[in-house]
């Protein structure tokens, strides 16, 4: 053990017993005050050696034997102070209450004292005894007075002043200390301090480039900016110059800020997280307050990043609304772009920030020398989710017999997010199942779960109902097994789950971004298959179809006034993405007209088609219905089993590099409009 523990600067001015040091505080000199005011009023006129005793011992062994010198009695007190005779301290029942110290002091009083009930009944008792044994008490003096007692006042009057300062005290350390995890807290004081959360290097993130998969092109763009702040001179050398900003954009559920998390575990620079809305208060001028002394902080700590989650919530475009607009947020976007490009720039500082609503920011925000780059975080395709499945089953146990691929393809358009959800889900129906390890048909259950929603096995459906059900379900089937371009059916079930759906087909899409006529056409056809069956075997139609209806109304819509897949209304675009078209439309009524004739006009030669189908395969439906109605699922296998192989297997379709990468017009279904992939009906 060392001996100079005491002095070991690392002890944090401990003494070397582990006691701590003793620091003089101005408040324990102000306290030691106050006792000595309060002592000094309550003890006024009686000393330490003064004894306290009782009236009935005072009148027996002093009074009576006449060891009275004087009395003072208090009214205001209700006390009597008593000063004996220096021969009193010879009777060895009284000497014995005293000390050695008050017996010296003998001829200075009082010596007792004792509290009374009344002042007047007292004094006519003491008087009567006085009278009764003359001879033997002789006449001690009696003196009535009154203390004055003015802490008593002073406590009245500074007790409530007190209290409400200590009630401000706490209210106003509370809200210093509460709202935010940044440097400026969120108190009223500092109401206009950033409430970003920062990362200083060597901080511990659990999150890393390894941690996020299926962002392959999204992960090198950020690792390079990582590599800016890291080794600047390799870029600066050749005269270019490091990005401002970049902005991740994507659907929500993408791993858009998962993505910033692994770079703030890489950057290996100061970090600074904070979301839009932790800009915006009710306050005037907190917003662009709080910008100001976000990026004072950053140019602190640079080189540094700034990540700022959903930053539409104040980078919406200025003035697009009058009716609706908010000056407070307009001068938190204003700061905000002075800041990243305003005539005093920035060095060592890069913002990355998040959205989901691109659409919507100002152009000034998105313009080169603010947000510097674009990175697109798109909705992973069959490569993706696998390596994503890859990441999220490393905690699971499950069955050997897994077969990961098979999951992606089950799992288009699954977001990161959605994964993620159904990795879980499927761990916990297993663990609910007493399995030692998660397999194939749990991943089925918990993929159904997420997209069909909890299985209703306590709902109540009528036989007619779910015959109406089966029939239904089978129309999607059938429609989908001989119409070439439909998607490949995985699944056929009856079971109802959710609110709403009584059962459903699942399908897998191709991973496709271009569709033609004849693709659109037979999907819309596949989608009515379940009204167009009810209608031929029941001889009327029922409410299940709305979903269904939803779908195609979308789809002709699209396929006319966005894609101009119609020989009447001809190549022409009726879709403005910058045009709110609730109120205003950039055509005619005359051509609305038309638009909707022609959208009746296609749905009703689909339904047509339809029908012919699922009449020419009548008995194939009917099979299908009542093995719907025996065993409640039929998956692909089964379906095949029944009605042999789908004739349009062999076909694939080919996917050309050169198409998929054509940018001119307006090629994509994904930002020009509404959306036209079909969901499982």
């Amino acid at each position: 053990m060392s001996l100079n523990q005491g002095n070991n600067p690392e002890n944090n001015g401990e003494k070397g017993d582990g006691r701590k040091p003793f620091r003089f505080n101005i408040y324990w000199l102000y306290a030691l005050i106050a006792a000595v005011l309060i002592g000094f009023n309550l003890f006024k006129g009686i000393t330490p050696s003064t004894v306290e005793t009782s009236q009935t011992v005072f009148e027996d062994s002093m009074l009576m034997k006449g060891y009275v010198k004087e009395l003072k009695v208090i009214r205001n007190k209700g006390e009597v102070r008593v000063t004996l005779k220096p021969e009193a301290f010879n009777d060895p029942a009284i000497a014995k209450k005293f000390s050695a110290k008050a017996k010296l002091n003998k001829n200075v009083g009082p010596h007792l004292y004792f509290s009374i009930a009344d002042g007047k009944s007292f004094s006519e008792r003491i008087n009567k005894i006085i009278d009764e044994h003359a001879a033997v008490t002789g006449k001690p003096s009696i003196d009535y007075d009154e203390e004055e007692n003015w802490i008593s006042p002073l406590i009245s009057l500074l007790l409530p002043i007190l209290v409400l300062i200590g009630l401000w005290v706490l209210l106003m350390r509370k809200m210093n200390s509460g709202g935010g995890a940044g440097p400026g807290g969120g108190g009223i004081f500092n109401i206009g301090k950033s409430r970003a959360q920062l990362f200083e290097k060597g901080t511990k993130v659990n999150v890393t480039f390894q941690d996020v998969a299926g962002l392959d092109e999204a992960k090198v763009e950020v690792m390079e900016i990582v590599d800016f702040l890291k080794n600047p001179k390799k870029y600066t050398a050749l005269g270019g110059k490091i990005p401002k900003g970049a902005l991740l954009v994507g659907p929500p559920g993408t791993g858009k800020t998962l993505l910033a998390k692994a770079m703030a575990g890489e950057a290996q620079v100061p970090f600074f997280s904070i979301s839009g809305s932790d800009f915006v208060e009710m306050f005037v001028g907190v917003g662009a307050s709080r910008v100001r002394d976000l990026f004072k902080q950053a140019r602190e700590k640079a080189p540094c990043v700034i990540f700022i989650d959903e930053i539409d919530a104040i980078g919406r475009a200025r003035g697009r609304n009058a009716i609706v607009s908010n000056d407070e947020r307009e001068n938190t976007l204003n700061q905000l772009l002075v800041e990243m490009d305003g005539f005093g720039g920035d060095t060592g500082i890069i913002i990355l920030a998040a959205t989901n609503r691109p659409d919507v920011l100002d152009s000034a925000l998105l313009r080169p020398g603010r947000f510097d780059r674009q990175i697109s975080i798109d909705r992973p395709d069959v490569k993706g989710r696998e390596q994503i499945f890859n990441v999220h089953l490393k905690p699971i146990k499950i069955s050997e017999t897994l077969d990961i691929h098979k999951l992606a393809e089950q799992t288009p358009g699954f977001a990161g997010a959605d994964i993620a959800n159904v990795c879980n889900e499927a761990a916990l129906i297993a663990a609910r199942k007493g399995k030692a390890a998660v397999d194939m048909s749990d991943f089925q259950d918990a993929i159904d779960r997420v997209i069909g929603g909890l299985e209703k096995k306590n709902k109540l459906i009528s036989p007619e109902e779910k015959e109406i059900i089966a029939y239904h379900e089978a129309g999607h089937a059938i429609c989908g097994w001989f119409l070439e371009h439909a998607y490949p059916l995985l699944k056929v079930t009856i079971v109802p789950r959710g609110t709403a759906a009584l059962g459903y087909a699942q399908y897998t899409p191709k991973e496709q971004y271009l569709y033609n006529i004849e693709q659109l056409n037979d999907q819309i056809c596949m989608t009515l298959g379940g009204r167009a069956s009810e209608d031929i075997f029941f001889g009327k139609i029922s409410t299940g179809a709305s979903n269904d209806l939803q779908q195609i109304t979308k789809i002709a819509y699209s396929m006319i006034t966005v894609y101009g897949m119609n020989d009447k209304l001809g190549n022409i675009s009726y879709y403005d993405p910058n045009q709110d078209q609730t109120f205003t439309k950039p055509y005619s009524e005359r051509t609305a007209e038309m638009i909707d004739d022609e959208v009746r006009k296609l749905i009703e030669q689909a339904y047509l088609r339809t029908k012919n189908l699922l009449t020419d395969k009548k008995e194939e439906v009917e099979k299908l219905a009542k093995a719907l109605l025996e065993k409640e699922v039929l998956f692909q296998s089964d379906v095949e089993a029944l009605i042999g192989k789908r004739p349009f297997e062999h076909k694939k379709l080919l996917e050309e590099d050169d198409t998929a990468s054509h940018t001119t017009g307006s090629n994509d279904a994904s930002n020009n409009g509404p959306t036209i992939t079909p969901l499982p009906a």
